[in-house]
């Protein structure tokens, strides 16, 4: 009996687990994590919606009880409810908060439930609740009634955005801009294209380049806004979605910690607004410092999207332009089937109204007098009926019937035939608008979703600003954090190595170039001990792509060879790969040896070994006569002759030609690669101008790393022999005015616009040596001014930054044009190459006929070369 029992009950563990965590986590996906695509809420989201709309007075509730409440519908504690119900308030879209409903900015939560209180928004209740339209299904305990799905007629899935952790799968919807989206679903509806991209209530820049519409594998880039308060301090003043400024502030100060970035202090002063003070070393670049916020802190995160919505009880994966058609045709359907709900309670109001009117207005009711059973009261109704109902829209029921005999002896006494007929015809256009929306449902939908637009939209424009962002190299910006020595005897080099010679500072991160007295080159990480090999004669930091620096150098080839000379500037390596920098024969070494980081090409002298058949064993050598080369070329001939020493005879000057700066202005960054505008070709003192609309005109250097992040009326290469000419408007005294001015050579911003009044503005600020603008006046009483040419330079001399100018012209000014200029191109700007190719390719370096001076190298060899460069790390 007992094994009989045995088999009966039990049950393989493997089978109870298959079951009960299928069930589990078909649970979790259904009715906990996932929103529904329909109306784009999580369950629980749902039921905190009917029950605000169940207690919904028009005042507010305290949260506690709206969540007591929510617990008839939601089998799980008031600590879920709670944390929802303050997920959605915070979003700022579906309720009506009042009390301390926590900050998004700082992380702070909110009061207590008790505390705090709630009602729905206008919004919430025009677009969220219908009963009508709305699907019912019995509550957990069966005891209620809550909805399938709310009748949401808006795309609120991908407005207000999800986040939620199921068994298996996961969902991240990020939030989009309420007016853009409404203006998609308007161009869905007319059947044009549109764009949709996240926007964040906390602010920020975002790239989408990566976005793939939302879908799975996509990604977008985040960044906090950073501007430069001077040039010790940088202040945050907004943040990346996702994050908050307590979270900021601890990656900003473990970077610190690490030696990413060097900062004196930070300062939190967040209230209404962010405001983050981030106080900098001495020493330190404000723009290099944005940089390395970017690269070490959370002031830049990538974040992936993964749409997945419940479509019908199933999970599905979709992108943010599928799920917002299939909102919109859910809105659309959702508002056809209220136009039919309500056509077809007009038609009932007209259907009874009409039969009212017949029954009082033909006396029908006297038939009822000598009828003595209900049998026979209805039967003489219908009777009187008949002759008048031909018109009727659908057949008399006895439902109809009774509720005629319901009608008061006060109201029929009272009837009013002329207000009857105008309260049908009233029905009547309201039936004929209602079959016309039907009729042109479309534009219906388009009306209501612009009415929305107009009614709510006020106040939510795009709070992050969409950008293109510059990809930053994190060993530019890593700020010296290590001290790095060499062991040149034992061939060392390292972090630890504190008892032997120091070198430099650098960064944990950067790249370390080696080069050898046997010619060898190779490029290694910063590590604590390194052996590189002995004879180690140059150590630095290398960067990758470096066209600027150029390494001089003359080789023996072999033990007794002949020796050559290069140059050469190293570009792109294979890291821990030895390179050789000589013909290969064994024996080969280094006799002379510059690494020159802008070019520099020196003045030498050979000492060659006294020999009889040399007539002349000293002669100089100019390395700017020597073209810039692989690595990899043989080099040209010095001397076949024994060298028995090199000396430098004089210091070299660059022999780069001026440097193209280009301006990017998706990215707001300088660059060398002929993306954007191109501002000039720039020496080592060059500058460049830039004018905001603030009215501060700031020069600065051309280094790569920096921001122009306000919005700038002009920027190019700064000429200081050039006047900057201004037409600026003063709203106080209702006048425009002229200044030409020169700017000092300082990096400090020099300010040249002074007004307090909100309504001043600059009209246009140029650098044309002979500004000449066209002058187009307003109509002022049916009186028209001809157009007046005005040359700037000729109406003002230059004076002062600070001066007022002159008055322009007393008259009302409709637009002002300025004339294209018309200038000779500056000598800097002459289209040539970074480094000349032809230079010493016919050169004669010294007068001994027997010195061959072309290079050696082999087309294999270059071919080589290009094959090692393009070598990926």
């Amino acid at each position: 009996m007992s094994e009989q029992h045995q088999e009966v009950t039990i049950k393989k563990v493997s089978g109870m687990y298959e079951d009960w965590f299928l069930d589990y986590a078909s649970y979790v996906i259904l009715e906990r994590a996932i929103p529904s695509i329909f109306d784009g809420l999580k369950p629980v989201q749902r039921r905190i919606m009917h029950s605000m709309r169940e207690l919904e007075d028009g005042r507010y509730n305290k949260v506690a009880n709206l969540v007591g409440n929510t617990m008839k519908y939601h089998p799980h504690g008031d600590a879920a409810i709670t944390d929802a119900m303050v997920q959605i308030g915070q979003k700022e879209l579906l309720i009506d908060t009042q009390g301390n409903w926590g900050n998004i900015l700082t992380g702070d939560g909110a009061a207590a439930a008790r505390y705090i209180e709630a009602r729905l928004t206008p919004f919430a209740l025009e677009v969220v609740f219908n009963p009508k339209t709305t699907e019912w299904l019995p509550s957990y305990d069966g005891r209620n009634k809550e909805p399938n799905n709310l009748p949401v007629k808006f795309p609120l899935l991908i407005t207000q955005g999800v986040e939620g952790i199921a068994v298996g799968l996961s969902t991240k919807i990020l939030p989009h801009n309420f007016n853009e989206v409404l203006d998609a679903s308007i161009n869905i509806l007319k059947g044009k294209k549109f764009q949709l991209y996240p926007d964040f209530l906390t602010g920020g820049y975002i790239d989408v380049s990566d976005y793939n519409d939302g879908q799975r594998g996509g990604k977008v880039r985040v960044r906090a806004k950073i501007q430069q308060e001077d040039k010790f301090t940088l202040k945050i003043t907004e943040i990346p979605f996702g994050t908050t400024t307590g979270s900021l502030i601890d990656s900003i100060l473990k970077a610190n910690d690490k030696g990413k970035i060097k900062i004196k202090k930070i300062e939190d002063n967040t209230a209404e607004f962010v405001e983050i003070l981030v106080h900098l070393a001495p020493g330190v670049s404000p723009d290099k410092m944005i940089d390395a916020l970017y690269a070490f802190t959370d002031c830049e995160i990538s974040i992936s999207p993964n749409a997945c919505v419940i479509n019908v009880n199933r999970p599905e994966f979709l992108n943010i332009s599928e799920i917002l058609r299939r909102n919109t045709d859910n809105t659309v359907q959702l508002l056809k089937r209220e136009l039919e709900i309500e056509l077809n309670e007009l038609e009932e109001q007209w259907h009874f109204s009409s039969l009212e009117r017949i029954f009082i207005e033909n006396r029908i009711y006297h038939d009822i007098e000598e009828e003595e059973t209900w049998e026979g009261v209805i039967q003489a109704i219908d009777k009187g009926l008949k002759p008048h109902i031909a018109h009727l829209m659908r057949e008399v029921t006895e439902e109809d019937i009774v509720r005629l005999t319901e009608i008061r002896i006060k109201r029929i006494s009272k009837f009013d035939l002329d207000k009857a007929q105008q309260y049908i015809e009233s029905l009547e256009d309201k039936i004929a608008k209602v079959k016309h929306h039907l009729d042109n449902l479309i534009e219906f939908a388009i009306d209501y979703f612009k009415n929305l637009k107009n009614k709510y939209g006020k106040g939510r424009e795009r709070r992050t600003e969409i950008r293109v962002f510059d990809n930053i190299d994190a060993t530019k910006v890593a700020v010296a954090n290590v001290r790095f020595y060499v062991d040149r005897e034992e061939g060392f080099i390292g972090t630890s190595l504190k008892k032997d010679e120091f070198l430099f500072e650098c960064s944990d991160i950067d790249d370390i170039i080696i080069f050898r007295k046997d010619g060898t080159m190779m490029v290694t990480k910063v590590d604590a001990k390194t052996f590189v090999g002995k004879g180690v004669i140059h150590v630095a930091v290398w960067n990758k792509n470096d066209k600027r620096t150029i390494y001089n150098l003359i080789y023996r080839d072999g033990k007794n060879g002949p020796a050559y000379m290069k140059r050469f500037s190293v570009t792109g390596i294979t890291r821990d790969k030895e390179y050789d920098l000589t013909n290969g024969n064994k024996g080969s070494e280094i006799l002379y040896f510059t690494a020159n980081p802008n070019g520099e090409a020196e003045v030498i002298q050979i000492w060659l070994k006294p020999m009889q058949r040399i007539k002349k064993i000293k002669f100089d050598i100019n390395f700017s006569d020597l073209a810039v080369k692989g690595r990899a070329s043989k080099g040209n001939l010095v001397s076949k002759f024994p060298i028995k020493k090199v000396e430098l005879k004089e210091e070299g000057v660059s022999t780069l030609a001026p440097r193209k700066i280009w301006y990017d202005d998706t990215v707001k960054r300088l660059n060398a690669d002929s993306r954007g505008e191109l501002l000039g070709a720039f020496k080592g003192s060059d500058k460049i101008l830039t004018i905001t609309e603030k009215g501060d005109a700031k020069l600065t250097t051309f280094d790569l790393s920096n921001r122009y992040d306000e919005e700038l009326l002009l920027i190019e290469k700064w000429n200081p022999k050039k006047p900057i000419s201004c037409i600026y408007y003063d709203a106080d005294k209702e006048r425009y005015f002229v200044k030409r001015f020169l700017l000092e050579d300082t990096l400090n911003p020099q300010s040249f616009f002074y007004s307090e009044n909100p309504n001043s503005f600059i009209e246009l600020v140029t650098t044309q040596n002979v500004p000449i603008v066209d002058i187009i006046f307003a109509k002022v009483k049916a009186v028209e001014r001809e157009p007046e040419t005005v040359n700037l330079e000729e109406f003002i001399s230059v004076k002062g930054i600070k001066a007022q100018g002159n008055q322009l012209t007393t008259y009302k000014i409709k637009q002002m044009n300025l004339h294209e200029a018309i200038e000779e191109p500056e000598e800097d700007d002459i289209d040539d190459e970074e480094i000349d190719p032809t230079i010493g390719e016919q050169a004669s370096l010294f007068d001994l006929p027997t010195e061959n001076l072309n290079d050696e190298s082999s087309e294999d060899e270059q071919n080589e070369q290009e094959s090692e460069d393009s070598i990926e790390e």
